[in-house]
């Protein structure tokens, strides 16, 4: 095994300015953000391009303001079926519409937008595992990487993390706090042509059934819906980085969706599975990890950039990895700086996800869903302010909170 060396053959020369490790959402931004900027930017992932990922593959209002600053959401829209309301639908059968910019795109589809747009902008990519940080007086001066059934070592100045919610490659870098997710998630897609213009909107859907989670389906391009069901307080917190899952089977609440709601049940019964059934864990409220120590930066949904209550992350996971490129752009050789810098804006970030912390209790108590619903059909402030949730300028904590609550029968 030997270092990967420049042209002039200096073995510990550095092979790139940044090293970045995970081509997700938040990898690829990072990477377009500093490549753009002149930066020589690697870019690996253990992964071909253009992985599949289980997600709900929402485009939310945060994840059109990061592609728009990316300069790709005309062609993200040109691909993605758009969507004009996110549908609440509550355990009573009860619904409201709630109004946004949305869009939905397959992860297999949109990562590989993203990265396509890292490269153009310069990035390099490769497929590699990571498999530990390279150190120098206890500060990260690149990776070590396995690419096939070689070992390699690249060395940068920077390395980013942006490896997911699997904690190994945060473990391996010392930065992992906790091991066990704080959400899971199982979805398909189900090709079903005769169901379009029945399911519009993103449609979330709480119910005794599914607690304590929450149902969705969202029609996707080309006739095709993703269907699924999500809990984002899978596991115990036992202490030490340590957890423990919750007494919940992902499978038996899909099927308890499909049963419960007719929508659903319509869907899976016209349609057509396409794949498996697949499931995922989710990193959220931007805890579980580290989110820097010298010479290296961790970002998107490895630092748990995924919200609560919704399991909402893609537009988050592009924001953190555009704020760690701002980061190293404005302190490219102040370690201290840069990484202050960085943890500052994921700390003006994390009261948001505090709130949709709080409003969690909606997936745990889902009458509260059907309180908000009748409440909303009764005033449109209401209404406007979960729109406000949407577009990030409403509190979706206060909507739950005691206050919050008794204020619904004064609105």
């Amino acid at each position: 095994m030997t270092p990967e060396r420049q042209p002039d053959g200096a073995a510990h020369s550095p092979d790139c300015d940044v090293l970045i490790v995970g081509a997700g959402p938040a990898g690829s931004a990072c990477a377009r953000v500093l490549a753009l900027a002149g930066w020589r930017v690697r870019l690996v992932d253990q992964h071909p391009a253009g992985r599949d990922k289980t997600c709900g593959d929402g485009l939310i209002p945060d994840a059109h303001k990061a592609l728009q600053r990316l300069g790709v959401l005309d062609e993200v829209m040109r691909m993605a079926q758009p969507v004009t309301h996110v549908g609440c639908i509550g355990p009573r059968g009860g619904r409201i519409d709630v109004p946004g910019s949305l869009a939905v795109l397959p992860r297999r589809e949109l990562d590989a937008l993203l990265l396509r747009a890292a490269q153009a902008a310069g990035a390099v990519f490769e497929q590699a595992r990571f498999e530990a940080p390279l150190e120098d007086a206890g500060r990260v001066v690149g990776a070590r990487l396995k690419r096939g059934d070689d070992l390699i070592e690249v060395r940068a100045p920077w390395v980013v993390l942006a490896t997911g919610a699997v904690p190994k490659a945060l473990t391996a870098a010392g930065m992992c706090e906790r091991h066990t997710p704080s959400g899971v998630a199982l979805r398909g897609y189900v090709k079903a042509p005769q169901m379009v213009g029945k399911i519009t909107a993103l449609e979330v859907v709480w119910d005794k059934s599914v607690r304590p989670g929450y149902g969705w389906i969202f029609p996707a391009p080309g006739g095709h819906f993703n269907i699924g069901v999500g809990v984002t307080d899978s596991h115990r917190d036992l202490g030490g980085g340590k957890g423990q899952k919750k007494d919940v089977n992902l499978r038996a609440i899909f099927d308890a969706f499909v049963a419960t709601y007719p929508p659903a049940a319509e869907l899976m019964r016209v349609g057509e599975l396409v794949g498996e059934l697949k499931g995922a864990p989710l990193r959220c409220t931007l805890t579980g990890a580290r989110w820097s120590r010298p010479g290296l930066l961790v970002t998107g949904e490895a630092a748990g950039s995924t919200y609560s209550f919704t399991g909402e992350g893609i537009g988050k996971a592009m924001e953190t990895g555009m704020l760690a490129a701002d980061a190293l752009l404005a302190h490219r050789v102040d370690d201290a700086a840069a990484r202050a810098q960085y943890e500052a804006a994921l700390t003006a970030l994390k009261p948001k996800f505090d709130l949709y912390e709080r409003a969690n209790r909606v997936n745990a108590h889902p009458w509260l869903a059907d309180l908000l619903i009748w409440r909303a059909k009764k005033s449109p402030r209401l209404l406007q302010r979960m729109s406000g949730v949407l577009n990030e300028t409403s509190n979706p904590g206060n909507l739950v909170s005691l206050k919050g609550i008794s204020r619904l029968f004064l609105e």
